[in-house]
């Protein structure tokens, strides 16, 4: 009987403050102001043209273009947007087959002179000898067609990860330490849809690097053959600091590899090799000198370029998110208040003679200003990612594509930041008891990290080390982009990415909320109201 009217208490006290809150105007009015600002703030952010393309219908009188078309990048399997370009000299291949080759070879060029920066393409790029990209390719490839983000696998020698099988761009699984310099012997056979890789030191004895079955080459005919290729270069140790455009310094690099003891057995065409530069119009920096020649009964290719995702294909959900920061510090003001106008109004004295039990009441507040901010905050997240992204398409910009319970994530993920941090500024608001203060301790906590970490005002390590370290961390909960281990990138926050996982990072902001209430409750319980 006392846990019942323990319980109808507390839900008495909940309904009371709640009625406190819904009956003060402004509460409400700045509850509702904060959404709009997400909604307005993100629509303001995804309200723009993407710059260049690709020029349409010139208008014969100016030499201007009509029109610009924005193709976007290559979607691989599953729609992923992927890098695919390479030197290709091939075959046809119909039905079960394997190719086996030495690859004698790998060096490197990397670019010399201007021009080529960060996802810019330049495909007249000179390059000088150099050591070779530690991600440079040089092997053997099933392809379902020379169509970039065409499915494939493919075995290979890398610059500096050594021998690698690699499947519909995002599949890699690691074989035996190989140096670049030595040469290796590689074999692909094809089984209908299952791809198997091997490698040998000596031509003798084989090692089985990875076996993937890909529905993707279910077609009886399929393109094969050798291939080399070369991602840019990037810098990681200078990022763009004060402003400066995310990531790092691209320099287009280039990888040569012959090939020789060129075996093929099962369904090959008899009408010999084509070669092809594949996916020559990629926005990736990439040297011009490509091709391939006769070596004897073997093939010396050149290469540049990457088989790889594409990391930074285009805008993500965060983007429309812009004003998420702008209403977050309405709703600081907001959750703080909740609790410092009571001790301002001298009105915290009757609260808590009504109810003794005074933690009660700091978990009633804490309730309603979470319940209200997620509500509120949810609703505008849903609002601000759907109109944005449909702004940003509607204007020729590429979306990165995500997932339905990824968006799902990122929209009550983004409710759940905002909702714990309005109650962590609550906890703060208790224990200073004065709105200024509290305001600005927890944006000295919150808001301070995050935009040190992502205005480019630090390097990339102290920047992670705040977004692993304070409550900002939560914002990773926005995250939608994957980071790959096989692709070379600046992976910081300035591009969207964080140091910890989404529903770590939220973790990490549950536990500053926690300790803040537990230092709120000890404060309301020690102190005279």
């Amino acid at each position: 009987m006392s846990a019942l009217a323990h319980e109808s208490g507390f839900v008495r006290l909940l309904h009371a403050e709640w009625t406190k809150f819904r009956t003060v105007r402004g509460w409400v009015i700045g509850t509702v102001c904060a959404g709009l600002v997400i909604v307005s703030f993100g629509y303001l952010a995804t309200f723009r043209h993407e710059d260049g393309g690709m020029c349409f219908g010139p208008n014969p009188s100016s030499g201007t273009c009509q029109s610009f078309v924005h193709p976007g990048p290559a979607l691989g399997p599953g729609g992923v947007p992927v890098t695919d370009t390479y030197y290709f000299v091939h075959r046809t291949l119909t039905g079960d087959g394997t190719i086996t080759a030495r690859v004698g070879s790998l060096s490197g060029k990397a670019q010399t002179g201007g021009g080529g920066g960060n996802g810019v393409s330049v495909q007249d790029l000179v390059g000088t000898s150099a050591a070779v990209n530690e991600w440079a390719k040089a092997g053997l490839i099933v392809s379902a067609s020379t169509r970039p983000g065409s499915a494939y696998a493919a075995v290979m020698l890398t610059g500096g990860h050594g021998i690698r099988m690699q499947y519909d761009y995002t599949g890699d699984t690691a074989g035996p330490d190989a140096s670049a310099a030595t040469a290796r012997w590689l074999r692909l056979t094809r089984t209908g849809t299952m791809l198997t890789g091997y490698e040998s030191r000596d031509g003798e004895s084989w090692t089985k690097v990875g076996t993937v079955r890909l529905a993707g080459l279910r077609a009886a005919t399929v393109q094969a053959g050798l291939f080399v290729t070369s991602p840019p270069s990037t810098d990681l140790s200078s990022p763009q600091f004060f402003g400066g455009e995310s990531g790092a310094n691209q320099t287009a690099t280039g990888a040569t590899a012959t090939f020789d003891r060129l075996q093929l057995r099962g369904g090959w065409s008899a009408t010999g090799w084509s070669a092809q530069d594949v996916g020559a119009s990629t926005e990736l920096p990439t040297l011009g000198s490509v091709g391939y020649r006769r070596a004897g009964s073997g093939f010396t290719l050149s290469g540049s370029g990457d088989i790889a995702p594409a990391v930074d294909a285009g805008y993500t959900d965060e983007q429309p998110l812009t004003g998420v920061f702008i209403g977050l510090i309405v709703l600081i003001v907001l959750a703080t208040m909740f609790i410092t106008a009571e001790y301002r109004r001298g009105l915290i004295r009757t609260t808590l003679a009504a109810t003794p039990r005074r933690e009660r009441v700091l978990l009633a507040k804490a309730s309603v200003v979470g319940a209200v901010t997620f509500v509120a905050s949810g609703v505008a997240c849903a609002v601000a990612i759907a109109l944005g992204t449909h702004v940003l398409r509607a204007n020729g910009n590429y979306v990165y594509p995500t997932g339905t319970l990824t968006q799902l994530r990122v929209i009550l993920g983004t409710a759940a930041l905002l909702a714990l941090v309005a109650v962590f500024a609550l906890a703060v608001g208790t224990a200073l008891r004065r709105s200024a203060g509290a305001i600005t301790a927890v944006i000295a906590l919150i808001i301070v990290p995050y935009i040190l970490a992502t205005a480019s005002a630090l390097p990339t390590g102290p920047s992670d080390w705040l977004l692993r370290l304070t409550p900002a961390a939560g914002f990773a909960i926005e995250q939608t982009l994957p980071q790959y281990h096989q692709v070379s990138y600046l992976y910081d926050p300035t591009g969207g990415f964080y140091p910890l996982a989404p529903g770590l990072g939220l973790a990490v902001l549950c536990a500053y909320t926690l300790l803040a209430l537990l230092i709120a409750r000890r404060v309301l319980l020690t102190r005279d109201a």
